[in-house]
């Protein structure tokens, strides 16, 4: 028996979550970077490498994005559809 073990990139990670999401009203950009470092514990990308590739992925697939990661330089929480 064979047993094949596909590498998961984080960008397939960000499209999955993102893909996973489409029914709901919209993407928190903070959840879904806590889920992705949840299943990659050890991905060396930025949480705004992280938020561009979810953001990206989600205008892909129509899916709205909130912006909702608290960093220095953008205190509030944004919406975007």
């Amino acid at each position: 028996m064979t047993h094949t073990f596909h590498t998961v990139t984080v960008e397939r990670a960000a499209e999955a979550y993102v893909l996973s999401r489409g029914k709901a009203h919209f993407l928190s950009i903070e959840q879904a970077i806590r889920a992705i470092r949840t299943l990659m514990p050890v991905c060396k990308a930025t949480d705004r490498d992280l938020e561009e590739l979810l953001a990206a992925a989600s205008i892909i697939h129509g899916v709205p994005v909130a912006f909702d990661l608290k960093t220095a330089v953008a205190a509030e929480p944004r919406l975007h559809s």
